[in-house]
Order: structure tokens, then C-alpha cells, then sequence
């Protein structure tokens, strides 16, 4: 079960996005109760929310709302982006790579832990030392820009020779059993009976726990994972789900949801 913090970002995603509303704290908790959190969890959760710049506050008379910030609004539409367009299975790969070499001093360990960080977060594994790749085009110069390491950072994009074994390559670069660890997860939980009755619960648990699944994986390709790589039954199972799930959810979230 995904954390409430998780949870309510996917309520406010799926319902507030983009449409300029807040929504009334009472109903927000009405939500949380459909999703086994008490109203004192839901409460915490808000503030705490708030605190980390992910809602706003909003009092209208005695009632208070909650909004999307600007950080909170780039954290979704990123999750959207994920979901719904760039997807879980990589089958259209050019055959191209981004690679980047770098090399820090010793005593830069802080800036080594965010280059890393920020190289997994966008799809790339480590071949040796200072030498990443990842598939496809990918802005690894804006992430070297942004931590201000230009000086110590070079990127390429390249093909694999015929003697390079990319399967290998892969296995070695990335944790795969871990990927595909994630999926499988989903899978026993989501492909069968569904594990929740209330329709907006189990949307908003399905979002949640698809984005856990897929928000590190840094899409390789398809062609060179291994066979029956589970990706590819979550997606499919998912995205069922999803189109199923979508009218009964809203019809609730339109009675239920008070906004702003």
C-alpha cells in the first residue's frame, strides 16, 4: 500500500491538475477514510504537505483548502509524463546512447552523490568508474549544468560496436532483478480480483503504486532484457485497469470533492 503523502499527490494529480481549484479539507479526508487513513493521518498528511511546499493553503470563510504549488504541479506533470507518455517498455529504440564521463576530485564527495543520484534518476547505470550510459538521447548536459560541473563532465551519443555484448553490457550497468522485482510486485498485487472495493480507492492506489514501479526504470531496451521481461504484462495489465477504473472514480470524485 502506497504512504498517504503518495496517495493524496495522486488525488490532487488525477482530480486538481491543471484546473486551477483547491479542494475543501473535509473532503480530502472523506478520501483518505475510502483509503483506510484515519482523519488524523489525513491531517498530518496535509500539514505535512504543505510544510514541504507540495500544497497551499486556502480559507474561504471557515473552511480551508488545498492546492497544487508549483512544485507539487512539475512533480505531477512529470508523473504524467511517465505514465502516460513515455511508458514502460522501451520498443522503439534507435539503437543510440548517451554516455558521460566524468571526473571529480577525491574531496568532492557531496557533488559525486548528486551527479550519481541525478544519472540514476534519468535512466543512466554505471559501465566503470567514471563512464555512465543510458538509452537513447538523454539531457545529461542539463543535469551536468545544473550541478555546475561542466569543467568535469563530457557527454556523447553513440552506437554499440559488433563486438560489444550489450546484453552484458546491460546486466552489469543496471540492477534488473531489482526492475524487474518492482513489477512483479505490482503484478501479484494488481493482476487478479481487484485488492480494493471503492472504486476511487483503487484508482488512486493503482496510479500510486504504477508510478513506484516504473519512476526508476530507466527504459531499456526491450530487445535486450530477458525474455518475458514483466514490464511488459504490467503495462497491459495497468492500463486495463486504468481505462476500467475512470468513470466510477470520477462520478465519485465529482460528488465528493468539494473545490475551489
Amino acid at each position: 500500500m502506497a504512504q498517504p503523502q503518495t496517495l493524496l499527490l495522486m488525488l490532487f494529480g488525477d482530480f486538481v491538475l491543471d484546473r486551477g481549484v483547491s479542494v475543501f479539507s473535509g473532503s480530502v479526508i472523506e478520501v483518505c477514510a475510502r483509503l483506510g487513513i484515519s482523519e488524523h493521518a489525513a491531517r498530518s498528511t496535509l500539514t505535512r504537505m504543505v510544510n514541504r511546499d507540495l500544497l497551499r493553503r486556502r480559507r474561504d470563510g471557515r473552511r480551508m483548502y488545498f492546492g497544487l504549488t508549483d512544485r507539487s504541479t512539475a512533480i505531477l506533470r512529470d508523473g504524467r509524463t511517465r505514465i502516460w507518455e513515455t511508458g514502460a517498455v522501451n520498443d522503439r529504440w534507435d539503437g543510440t546512447w548517451t554516455l558521460l564521463s566524468f571526473s571529480l576530485p577525491e574531496s568532492w564527495q557531496r557533488q559525486r552523490h548528486d551527479l550519481r543520484s541525478q544519472l540514476a534518476w534519468a535512466g543512466f547505470g554505471p559501465i566503470q568508474g567514471g563512464l555512465w550510459i543510458a538509452p537513447g538521447e538523454v539531457g545529461a548536459q542539463q543535469i551536468v549544468g545544473e550541478l555546475g560541473l561542466e569543467a568535469h563532465a563530457r557527454v556523447f551519443h553513440a552506437r554499440a560496436g559488433a563486438l560489444t555484448d550489450i546484453e552484458a553490457m546491460v546486466r552489469d550497468a543496471y540492477d534488473l532483478d531489482g526492475l524487474a522485482g518492482r513489477y512483479a510486485e505490482f503484478l501479484d498485487r494488481w493482476d487478479g480480483p481487484p485488492p480494493l472495493a471503492d472504486p476511487l480507492a483503487a484508482r488512486l492506489s493503482l496510479i500510486a503504486e504504477w508510478l513506484h514501479a516504473i519512476r526508476r526504470d530507466p527504459r531499456l531496451p526491450v530487445e535486450h532484457l530477458p525474455p518475458q521481461w514483466p514490464a511488459v504484462r504490467a503495462q497491459k495489465v495497468f492500463r486495463e485497469l486504468e481505462t476500467a477504473s475512470r468513470p466510477a472514480a470520477r462520478a465519485i470524485a465529482d460528488d465528493l470533492l468539494d473545490v475551489l
